[in-house]
């Protein structure tokens, strides 16, 4: 069975997640053709103050607001090179970034996101959230097929490159969603947003949800995950 690296690195400034992000991503490359190994990656939970990022096929007129408002609210903005356009990352969001070697894991790129998904979808399912996919869209929905109803809770956004992943996962916990109003969420103009917190009626315990989510992420994947203790960033 492989393995895999988890580290929580709790509430981090997203560029230094992103350079950290960077930083593991070529480690994963340097030893990926050693024929003895068993790591095949990272899998790293954070949150972040509150930010915008737009990615590689994104469109800034999905950011709604100036540089002005930006400070105003308190949050940066940021264009990567992940896939997907904008969206939000702030407190009470676990944001996932697995460093994976998908060679390592048997999995194209397609099956990825697939199983993103489904570690979404199991962990809302243990806290009585029925989530499903949306055909047209990456990400975890609720109320699909139910017109003017469809909301996201999970949004996917991931680079690879020569078979290691970069970037993931925003799942909003308790979240706040004012933020959202700010973007056109995904490019998306006529769906929802939504989080565990809105949908369930009250504030959820984000460290069990964080538990269960790794838990799945094992399960789902099919590999053994090493709790490491994150670095200082």
């Amino acid at each position: 069975m492989q393995t895999i690296k988890y580290q929580n690195l709790g509430l981090v400034d997203y560029k230094k997640a992103w350079d950290y992000q960077e930083e593991l991503f070529a480690n994963v490359l340097k030893h990926r053709k050693q024929t003895d190994r068993q790591l095949s990656g990272y899998l790293l939970f954070c949150e972040h103050p509150h930010v915008y990022t737009l990615g590689k096929s994104g469109h800034d007129n999905n950011l709604l607001i100036n540089d002005q408002m930006l400070k105003q609210i308190g949050a940066t903005y940021y264009h990567i090179n992940r896939g997907g356009d904008i969206t939000y990352h702030g407190p009470g969001q676990i944001v996932a970034y697995p460093i994976l070697d998908l060679d390592a894991l048997n999995i194209n790129l397609k099956e990825y996101i697939n199983l993103l998904e489904e570690v979404v979808i199991k962990t809302l399912k243990l806290f009585g959230i029925a989530a499903s996919r949306l055909n047209s869209a990456t990400g975890v929905w609720l109320d699909v097929g139910e017109k003017g109803k469809e909301r996201k809770i999970c949004a996917i956004g991931v680079r690879a490159s020569r078979f290691v992943t970069m970037h993931g996962l925003a799942f909003n916990v308790n979240t706040n969603l004012e933020y959202f109003g700010y973007i056109n969420p995904c490019g998306f103009v006529d769906k929802g947003v939504t989080s565990m917190q809105k949908e369930l009626g009250h504030e959820v315990d984000f460290d069990a949800v964080q538990r269960v989510m790794l838990e799945k992420f094992g399960e789902v994947f099919g590999i053994s995950v090493f709790d490491e203790k994150a670095m200082e960033l």
